[in-house]
Protein backbone atom coordinates (compact mmCIF):
# COMPACT_ATOMS: atom_id res chain seq x y z
CA UNK A 1 0.00 0.00 0.00
CA UNK A 2 2.81 2.48 1.08
CA UNK A 3 4.43 1.69 -2.49
CA UNK A 4 0.95 2.54 -4.13
CA UNK A 5 1.38 6.02 -2.24
CA UNK A 6 4.40 6.75 -3.05
CA UNK A 7 4.39 6.27 -6.68
CA UNK A 8 1.33 8.52 -6.93
CA UNK A 9 3.14 10.97 -5.08
CA UNK A 10 6.23 10.94 -7.11
CA UNK A 11 3.40 10.62 -10.27
CA UNK A 12 2.05 14.39 -9.14
CA UNK A 13 5.43 15.59 -8.65
CA UNK A 14 6.26 14.98 -11.89
CA UNK A 15 3.02 15.57 -13.85
CA UNK A 16 3.28 18.78 -12.10
CA UNK A 17 6.62 20.08 -12.43
CA UNK A 18 8.34 22.59 -15.10
CA UNK A 19 6.80 22.97 -18.67
CA UNK A 20 9.75 23.38 -20.45
CA UNK A 21 11.32 20.12 -21.57
CA UNK A 22 15.24 20.45 -22.19
CA UNK A 23 17.40 17.86 -24.77
CA UNK A 24 17.92 16.05 -21.25
CA UNK A 25 14.56 16.08 -19.96
CA UNK A 26 12.52 12.21 -20.57
CA UNK A 27 9.82 11.99 -23.58
CA UNK A 28 6.93 13.55 -22.92
CA UNK A 29 3.97 11.29 -21.32
CA UNK A 30 6.65 9.43 -19.50
CA UNK A 31 6.05 11.35 -16.00
CA UNK A 32 2.62 10.18 -16.12
CA UNK A 33 3.16 6.67 -17.17
CA UNK A 34 6.27 6.25 -15.09
CA UNK A 35 4.70 3.60 -12.58
CA UNK A 36 3.65 1.47 -15.37
CA UNK A 37 7.19 0.74 -15.91
CA UNK A 38 7.50 -1.22 -12.22
CA UNK A 39 5.22 -4.27 -13.78
CA UNK A 40 5.16 -3.29 -17.97
CA UNK A 41 9.42 -2.95 -18.06
CA UNK A 42 11.03 0.48 -19.38
CA UNK A 43 9.26 2.04 -22.30
CA UNK A 44 6.32 -0.27 -22.04
CA UNK A 45 8.47 -3.75 -23.19
CA UNK A 46 7.77 -5.97 -20.73
CA UNK A 47 9.91 -9.04 -20.04
CA UNK A 48 7.81 -10.93 -17.83
CA UNK A 49 5.66 -13.85 -18.61
CA UNK A 50 2.43 -12.79 -17.35
CA UNK A 51 2.48 -8.85 -18.25
CA UNK A 52 2.00 -7.31 -21.43
CA UNK A 53 4.00 -5.54 -23.80
CA UNK A 54 2.58 -1.89 -24.04
CA UNK A 55 4.90 -0.38 -26.16
CA UNK A 56 3.72 0.63 -29.80
CA UNK A 57 -0.18 -0.43 -28.36
CA UNK A 58 -2.80 2.00 -30.07
CA UNK A 59 -3.13 4.79 -28.16
CA UNK A 60 -7.18 4.17 -28.47
CA UNK A 61 -6.61 0.94 -27.40
CA UNK A 62 -4.70 1.11 -24.61
CA UNK A 63 -6.96 4.31 -23.32
CA UNK A 64 -10.01 1.86 -23.51
CA UNK A 65 -8.72 -0.66 -21.33
CA UNK A 66 -7.45 1.85 -18.35
CA UNK A 67 -10.79 2.96 -18.82
CA UNK A 68 -12.67 -0.02 -18.40
CA UNK A 69 -9.40 -1.09 -15.56
CA UNK A 70 -10.66 1.90 -13.98
CA UNK A 71 -14.51 1.55 -14.19
CA UNK A 72 -14.51 -2.12 -12.96
CA UNK A 73 -15.79 -2.86 -16.67
CA UNK A 74 -12.70 -5.02 -16.86
CA UNK A 75 -11.78 -6.67 -13.34
CA UNK A 76 -8.51 -6.72 -11.99
CA UNK A 77 -7.28 -5.97 -8.68
CA UNK A 78 -4.06 -5.42 -9.27
CA UNK A 79 -4.98 -3.35 -12.50
CA UNK A 80 -7.70 -1.07 -10.92
CA UNK A 81 -5.69 1.30 -8.92
CA UNK A 82 -3.35 1.57 -11.40
CA UNK A 83 -5.75 2.66 -14.24
CA UNK A 84 -7.24 5.03 -11.76
CA UNK A 85 -3.91 6.74 -11.24
CA UNK A 86 -3.45 7.26 -15.34
CA UNK A 87 -7.09 8.83 -15.51
CA UNK A 88 -6.16 11.07 -12.75
CA UNK A 89 -3.01 12.30 -14.56
CA UNK A 90 -4.78 12.07 -18.45
CA UNK A 91 -5.25 8.53 -19.74
CA UNK A 92 -4.80 9.97 -23.20
CA UNK A 93 -1.06 11.26 -22.06
CA UNK A 94 -0.19 7.58 -20.89
CA UNK A 95 -1.64 6.09 -23.82
CA UNK A 96 0.38 8.59 -26.32
CA UNK A 97 3.25 7.71 -24.31
CA UNK A 98 3.29 3.48 -24.82
CA UNK A 99 2.09 4.39 -28.58
CA UNK A 100 5.28 6.42 -29.77
CA UNK A 101 7.60 3.44 -28.04
CA UNK A 102 9.73 1.15 -30.25
CA UNK A 103 8.27 -2.42 -29.18
CA UNK A 104 10.44 -4.77 -28.17
CA UNK A 105 8.87 -8.38 -28.72
CA UNK A 106 8.64 -10.95 -25.58
CA UNK A 107 12.22 -12.25 -25.16
CA UNK A 108 11.13 -15.63 -23.97
CA UNK A 109 11.87 -18.44 -25.79
CA UNK A 110 8.68 -20.24 -26.92
CA UNK A 111 8.50 -24.56 -27.81
CA UNK A 112 8.84 -24.66 -31.36
CA UNK A 113 6.57 -28.24 -31.24
CA UNK A 114 3.60 -26.39 -29.30
CA UNK A 115 3.94 -22.62 -31.74
CA UNK A 116 3.30 -25.47 -34.42
CA UNK A 117 0.54 -26.99 -32.85
CA UNK A 118 -0.87 -23.58 -32.26
CA UNK A 119 -0.29 -22.25 -35.70
CA UNK A 120 -2.45 -24.75 -36.85
CA UNK A 121 -4.92 -23.80 -34.49
CA UNK A 122 -4.99 -20.23 -34.86
CA UNK A 123 -7.03 -20.51 -38.30
CA UNK A 124 -10.08 -19.64 -36.15
CA UNK A 125 -8.96 -16.61 -34.57
CA UNK A 126 -7.47 -15.51 -38.15
CA UNK A 127 -10.80 -13.75 -38.78
CA UNK A 128 -10.42 -10.95 -36.47
CA UNK A 129 -6.57 -11.14 -35.90
CA UNK A 130 -5.30 -12.69 -39.07
CA UNK A 131 -3.26 -15.08 -39.70
CA UNK A 132 -0.08 -14.12 -37.87
CA UNK A 133 -1.98 -12.09 -35.54
CA UNK A 134 -1.41 -8.69 -36.21
CA UNK A 135 -4.97 -7.38 -35.53
CA UNK A 136 -6.90 -4.55 -37.57
CA UNK A 137 -6.32 -0.89 -35.45
CA UNK A 138 -9.24 0.32 -37.53
CA UNK A 139 -11.34 -1.97 -35.72
CA UNK A 140 -9.36 -1.64 -32.36
CA UNK A 141 -8.29 -5.67 -32.32
CA UNK A 142 -4.52 -5.71 -31.02
CA UNK A 143 -1.85 -6.93 -32.45
CA UNK A 144 -1.05 -10.34 -30.41
CA UNK A 145 2.52 -10.94 -32.09
CA UNK A 146 5.14 -11.05 -29.77
CA UNK A 147 3.26 -10.85 -26.33
CA UNK A 148 4.53 -12.97 -23.74
CA UNK A 149 2.64 -16.40 -23.97
CA UNK A 150 1.18 -16.38 -20.37
CA UNK A 151 -0.32 -13.06 -21.13
CA UNK A 152 -2.07 -14.36 -23.59
CA UNK A 153 -3.34 -17.67 -22.16
CA UNK A 154 -4.45 -15.69 -19.72
CA UNK A 155 -6.15 -13.66 -21.40
CA UNK A 156 -7.60 -16.30 -23.77
CA UNK A 157 -8.88 -18.32 -20.19
CA UNK A 158 -10.49 -14.92 -19.38
CA UNK A 159 -12.51 -14.56 -22.65
CA UNK A 160 -13.94 -18.51 -22.62
CA UNK A 161 -15.15 -17.83 -18.95
CA UNK A 162 -16.56 -14.29 -20.03
CA UNK A 163 -14.63 -13.05 -17.53
CA UNK A 164 -12.48 -10.39 -19.60
CA UNK A 165 -14.68 -7.20 -19.79
CA UNK A 166 -18.51 -8.98 -19.16
CA UNK A 167 -20.81 -7.43 -21.15
CA UNK A 168 -18.66 -5.87 -23.36
CA UNK A 169 -20.73 -6.32 -27.63
CA UNK A 170 -17.91 -6.02 -28.68
CA UNK A 171 -16.49 -9.11 -27.45
CA UNK A 172 -19.38 -11.50 -27.94
CA UNK A 173 -18.30 -13.09 -30.90
CA UNK A 174 -14.58 -13.93 -29.85
CA UNK A 175 -15.67 -15.17 -26.37
CA UNK A 176 -18.38 -17.62 -28.16
CA UNK A 177 -15.55 -18.46 -30.59
CA UNK A 178 -12.94 -19.09 -27.54
CA UNK A 179 -15.09 -21.60 -26.04
CA UNK A 180 -15.12 -23.85 -28.55
CA UNK A 181 -11.36 -23.91 -28.06
CA UNK A 182 -10.11 -26.72 -25.88
CA UNK A 183 -8.20 -25.58 -22.77
CA UNK A 184 -5.23 -27.97 -24.31
CA UNK A 185 -4.93 -25.76 -27.65
CA UNK A 186 -5.00 -22.75 -25.42
CA UNK A 187 -0.59 -22.94 -24.31
CA UNK A 188 -0.19 -23.45 -28.64
CA UNK A 189 -2.13 -20.35 -29.49
CA UNK A 190 -0.21 -18.82 -27.59
CA UNK A 191 2.92 -20.15 -27.81
CA UNK A 192 2.06 -19.51 -31.88
CA UNK A 193 1.12 -15.66 -31.36
CA UNK A 194 4.13 -15.21 -28.91
CA UNK A 195 6.46 -16.36 -31.71
CA UNK A 196 5.47 -13.90 -34.43
CA UNK A 197 7.24 -11.03 -35.07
Amino acid sequence: MLSVLYASLVLMRLATGPADAGPLDPPAGYSKAFSCSACHGFGGNSRGDTVPILAAMPPGYLTKALEDYAAGKRPSTEMEPYAKMAIHLGADDVAAYFAAQKREPWAGRVDAAAAARGKTAAAACAACHGADGRGDIAKGIPDLRGQPPGYLENQMRLFKADQRSPGDEALKAPKAMMKTVPDATLADLAAYFASQR
